[in-house]
């Protein structure tokens, strides 16, 4: 394929995002920017929060586990379904009660001011890492079927990305979010869409049927129940998958600043039902796609597997209508992360850490607030290129990745406990805690692995939101009154 017509393709995609972000940018508020008046449509909400959740790791990975873990990740999604209906009934209500722009505003109410910065912190940091991780994949993926080719370097792919997502994304923030996640997420099921199709056909389905095919392959087995070690044991993956809901969509400013936009709580929990209904049936189709395309490498001795088994069947056998919507999918799933993640960090930043609001006057906010903006898109960049010409080791920053999923733990044990119990804190060791806990929760689960077999996998999850529980429980008091919930 030509790479002009690559970098059309690319061109084009991002003009419609501009245009979207025209269209809806016309008002230029924090309120806007931060809340979106408060006025997006339930129904876009849920939809455009499918590509949020897919991020362009899980267009890539998915697909290629299913070769060593056959489809066990369906046991996590169904975990994903008693998480989305806690975060339904029991925190859209606290948030939309407390009328909340930033959902960490709550720690400062139920905790004081130390455990409200460190909440903010803990997601600034593990977004930061995450998306710039996420970016890094999809630009490294460009930069060999693209850009190196035409002799452009790494930093001026990554530069360019970073400015075009801020160029929709900083007049109107959240409210121009809304919808281009939503026709990123339509790019996104299409490319999925087109790949399965094209399989089919290619492994010559039509007499078998597709769901003869599936149940008769060795890589689809669901439910794991027999070794309490493994990683993929029912319940791990269960119960991590509840927990990784409840966190990564329910204490994460990046998906709850979406759900936080709909008219009403009513709306909110409308989007969230139809949300996991719509995200179960994408995950197993993610699932039905990389089954189809492993057994594909099979039957035609190709050499692809994880991470690359998508990438490199879709540009070197599957033709060029597949490797075009490839391209668009792996795009759109990456750059609807990277865009909600810059505009929920800046909020977050504006809110919590600047106390925009409080401490500066009207006229003051919109410029500070586009300040911010740029501040954090500049970060993105240093961060990724920081990944490829510094660490470079794509292991180390894989454990990077991995370590930043571990901050969600003390988010967890801090709305626990919240929640659950009537205790007051002392406010000010919370920081401390929230540190030690990740780092307790990593040597536990590094020494039952190499002494005992035993692999916590997502579970040290529950694990790190227990540690910091229980520390909770040391540092609290009882005296004066609280708000529970």
């Amino acid at each position: 394929m030509q790479p002009i017509f690559i970098i059309s393709l690319i061109a084009a995609y991002f003009l419609l995002l501009i245009l979207i972000s025209f269209l809806t940018g016309k008002e230029e508020s924090n309120e806007s920017f931060f809340k979106a008046n408060r006025q997006s449509p339930w129904y876009v909400v849920a939809f455009g929060m499918i590509g949020a959740t897919l991020s362009g790791v899980t267009f890539i990975s998915v697909p290629g586990w299913v070769e060593a873990s056959s489809f066990s990740y369906m046991q996590m999604v169904l975990g994903y379904i008693l998480g989305y209906l806690i975060i339904g009934t029991v925190l859209l209500p606290l948030y939309y009660r407390l009328n909340l722009t930033s959902i960490y505003t709550y720690l400062e109410h139920r905790f004081g001011n130390a455990s409200y910065k460190t909440g903010a912190s803990l997601f600034l940091v593990s977004r930061i890492v995450g998306a710039s991780f996420r970016l890094f994949l999809v630009a490294n993926v460009l930069q060999v079927i693209l850009f190196n080719a035409l002799g452009i370097p790494f930093w001026v792919t990554v530069t360019l990305t970073i400015v075009l997502i801020w160029l929709y994304t900083f007049k109107s923030g959240i409210k121009t979010i809304v919808y281009t996640d939503t026709l990123q997420t339509l790019f996104m099921l299409i490319a999925v869409g087109v790949a399965t199709v094209s399989v089919y056909n290619e492994l010559d389905l039509a007499e078998t049927g597709l769901i003869s095919y599936i149940s008769g392959s060795d890589l689809s087995r669901i439910f794991f129940f027999d070794d309490v070690k493994s990683g993929e044991y029912f319940w791990k993956q269960f119960l991590s998958g509840a927990f990784i809901a409840v966190v990564m969509t329910g204490l994460d400013q990046d998906m709850m600043q979406k759900n936080l936009t709909c008219r009403s709580l009513k709306d909110a929990q409308k989007n969230m039902f139809w949300f996991t209904i719509v995200l179960t049936i994408v995950n197993l189709v993610f699932l039905v796609l990389g089954l189809l395309l492993t057994e594909y490498a099979r039957q035609f001795g190709i050499d692809a597997h994880r991470d690359d088994l998508f990438a490199v069947l879709s540009s070197e056998y599957l033709g060029t209508a597949v490797f075009v919507f490839f391209l668009i999918g792996l795009i759109a799933a990456a750059y609807s992360s990277a865009d909600s993640a810059l505009t929920s960090m800046t909020t977050s930043f504006s809110v919590d850490i600047v106390d925009l609001e409080k401490r500066y006057p009207e006229e003051d906010r919109i410029r500070i607030r586009k300040r911010i903006h740029i501040l954090f898109s500049i970060l993105l960049i240093l961060v990724i290129i920081t990944f490829k010409y510094i660490i470079k080791n794509e292991s180390v920053i894989a454990k990077l990745f991995t370590f930043a999923g571990y901050t969600y733990g003390p988010l967890l044990g801090l709305y626990s406990f919240g929640l659950f119990t009537s205790l007051k804190v002392k406010d000010k060791l919370v920081p401390f805690l929230a540190v030690l806990s990740p780092v307790l929760s990593y040597f536990i689960s590094d020494y039952c692995f190499r002494v005992y077999g035993f692999d916590f996998g997502f579970f040290i999850l529950i694990l790190n939101g227990a540690l910091t529980f229980i520390g909770l429980l040391l540092i609290s008091r009882k005296e004066g009154p609280v708000m529970a919930q």
